[in-house]
């Protein structure tokens, strides 16, 4: 299954496949290659990255993929961030963690992405993080640029709030096609500060990090961490369906139509994800599910 993020944006598949991780998977050129079509023969075409993945380091190992194998390129959409300035031996002029989206630095961020991933274009730019110096007339004309130039599709965000997404948006002719936020049943907040009404009212389908809270929904002992699991069990009988799904399934039947990144390395688990759009949460169970995060029922 695919999905357009935007009126006139690109189409994505239902799920993206995060990439923050690879470093950690310990995959051999040949095994990412499989790993790739793999997911690809799932549906999952989308592959998420940022620049700073991996101590900067991820983008140039999945491209080492694309190097031999090329002709997988035109069967998948490419999504890389930029902004974040880590302190690491990598980048030792970066003396504190900060942010950085002047033009030079995005158009310096993109094309060192481009090298390390093997591809002379992104189907999507996505700004990592807000940040307070950000100029957003400076932004947008660096976009544009890239754009005309063949380097990017597409442009979006990551982590912006509505009224900073309004900003950056009020100096563009193109729209931003998405705000990739984190939301699970462990964090709430999108449904309730405007981002997920902002989405809706502009038509746009928000990408997800952390679905399934970065794993603590599996093994945190908070009282919502259990709160939640335990109601989700429960309801993984009802439905036939493993914990994942019904994540996934509760995350899905929201209105925005949001696009969740699965963050893992394990087929096994994409495929149990990518089952999850057929699960059709009752109304009810929605809200029970929702009320066993908060603590507390609706007015």
């Amino acid at each position: 299954m695919r999905k357009p993020l935007h009126p006139d944006g690109p189409e994505f598949s239902t799920f993206a496949i995060g990439l923050w991780r690879l470093h950690e998977w310990n995959m051999s050129v040949d095994h990412c290659i499989e790993f790739i079509e793999q997911c690809i023969e799932l549906g999952c075409t989308t592959f998420d990255h940022a620049d700073i993945y991996g101590d900067y380091g991820n983008e140039a190992l999945f491209g080492e993929a694309l190097k031999k194998r090329p002709d997988l390129r035109e069967k998948m959409e490419l999504t890389t961030k930029c902004g974040i300035c880590l302190t690491t031996g990598n980048r030792p002029g970066h003396s504190i963690q900060h942010y950085n989206t002047t033009g030079s630095y995005i158009r310096n961020s993109v094309e060192r992405s481009l090298q390390q991933l093997n591809t002379d274009y992104l189907d999507l730019l996505l700004i990592h993080r807000p940040d307070p110096l950000m100029d957003a007339s400076e932004m947008a004309d660096t976009f544009l640029q890239l754009i005309d130039e063949g380097k990017i599709n597409h442009v979006g965000v990551s982590n912006f709030t509505p009224s900073q997404y309004n900003l950056l948006q009020s100096r563009l002719d193109l729209p931003l096609v998405t705000n990739q936020v984190e939301c699970s049943l462990l964090h709430t907040d999108p449904l309730f500060d405007g981002t997920f009404d902002q989405a809706q009212m502009l038509k746009f389908s928000p990408m997800i990090w952390s679905p399934f809270a970065g794993g603590r929904f599996f093994h945190e002992e908070s009282p919502r961490a259990q709160r939640v699991r335990h109601l989700s069990h429960e309801l993984s009988i009802k439905y036939s369906a493993s914990l994942e799904q019904i994540c996934l399934a509760w995350l899905l039947m929201l209105p925005c139509n949001p696009l969740p990144v699965l963050g893992t390395g394990k087929i096994d688990r994409i495929e149990r994800a990518s089952k999850a759009p057929a699960i059709e949460l009752e109304r009810q169970d929605w809200y029970r599910l929702l009320e066993a995060s908060r603590g507390h029922g609706v007015a």
